[in-house]
């Protein structure tokens, strides 16, 4: 799937939805500019239904990813800092490790750069797997 991905808006019907500077479709529902991020969204909303972590901390810890030194002014990074956020929440409520995370991160990376274009990105393409 390429381009931008939208999801209806009565189907997240919690307030992460509401989170600040959401990218938007005109009839409201978020945007995605890629699968990853409404699979990132998907699963915030997810774990903030299952209580792992409230609204307010939600807010507090995307707010904060938004706002640091060298994030884009037009927005851009907003689903990297979305993911950074949610990593930091895992992190915080002692659901994952930092490295674990980190690890994770670079095996994805070694299987996109070790994957042909055009194949589906899996991680067993890790070859340090």
């Amino acid at each position: 799937m390429h381009g931008r991905a939208t999801l209806n808006a009565h189907e997240t019907p919690c307030s992460v939805t509401d989170s600040p500077e959401l990218p938007r479709a005109d009839d409201g529902a978020p945007v995605f500019p890629e699968p990853w991020a409404a699979e990132a969204f998907a699963l915030t909303v997810h774990l903030h239904e299952k209580r792992v972590f409230t609204w307010g901390e939600w807010a507090t810890s995307l707010s904060a990813e938004i706002h640091k030194p060298g994030r884009a002014a037009d927005g851009s990074d907003y689903f990297d800092c979305w993911v950074a956020a949610l990593c930091d929440l895992l992190v915080a409520n002692g659901i994952a490790e930092a490295e674990d995370i980190t690890s994770l991160q670079e095996s994805w990376q070694r299987a996109a750069e070790a994957t042909p274009h055009g194949k589906a990105i899996l991680l067993e393409n890790d070859p340090q797997r």
